[in-house]
């Protein structure tokens, strides 16, 4: 067994994950950041895979596969940077907009679990998800800041291109072409996001969503959100 420590690029993140030749390993505080930190307030939460509705399930896998782009069975960072580097290709962001956008992605995915130098195996997504989940819960209920505002701040600011405060349906376009989901994604999604029907998203309600979709147990509602690709 080896250990390693490493810092991301300019992000204070570091790796200290003890590794073997075996990818499986038990998760807890000593390997993910969410663990680390419901164990630092006192959250003794556990994971049970059958609290998790199927279509759930299946939805978490088709998100790893989606980022897992060598089909590895295990996501690693430069995987997920990838996606951040096909939307500046794809918007009129300032260079300082998008840096920002991959700092927030390294931190928000640090905080789902995947290490810097390991990377997060398959078998570990789903756990990985749902106690980042409930770490998400309990910053919420201790008004900290949220890992998924953190990163669909980020995102928000690079989608909104005229600039007006607001993300519309010809915005959003682009975060669907960037994460490779159908073009009709954006019109099911904005539906669905668009709470107050002002017909333009402000940022709560792209937090709102995300969190919806991903984060809480199964709703059959969301299902539509992204065109069905997840």
């Amino acid at each position: 067994v080896r250990k390693a420590v490493v810092s991301t690029q300019s992000t204070g993140i570091h790796s200290s994950v003890s590794c073997s030749k075996e990818d499986k390993m038990p998760l807890d505080e000593t390997n993910n950041e969410s663990y680390r930190y419901l164990k630092s307030v006192g959250n003794d939460w556990k994971f049970n895979v059958e609290d998790l509705h199927p279509k759930m399930l299946s939805r978490l896998y088709k998100r790893f596969d989606t980022f897992d782009l060598d089909s590895d069975e295990k996501m690693e960072m430069d995987e997920i940077l990838y996606w951040p580097d096909r939307m500046r290709q794809l918007v009129n962001a300032t260079d300082e907009q998008v840096e920002k956008m991959r700092e927030a992605v390294r931190i928000f995915f640090f905080n789902k679990g995947v290490d810097p130098v390991h990377g997060l195996t398959r078998e570990n997504w789903v756990e990985s998800n749902r106690v980042f989940a409930e770490a998400e819960r309990e910053r919420e209920r201790r008004g900290e800041e949220s890992m998924i505002a953190l990163l669909s701040n980020a995102y928000y600011d690079v989608l909104d291109d005229d600039g007006d405060g607001t993300v519309s349906v010809d915005e959003l376009k682009t975060m669907m072409k960037a994460f490779d989901v159908p073009q009709e994604a954006a019109y099911t999604f904005f539906e669905k996001a668009d709470t107050d029907k002002s017909g333009a998203l402000e940022r709560p309600e792209l937090v709102h969503l995300f969190r919806k979709f991903w984060m809480e147990p199964y709703d059959p509602q969301w299902d539509g959100v992204y065109a069905f690709k997840y």
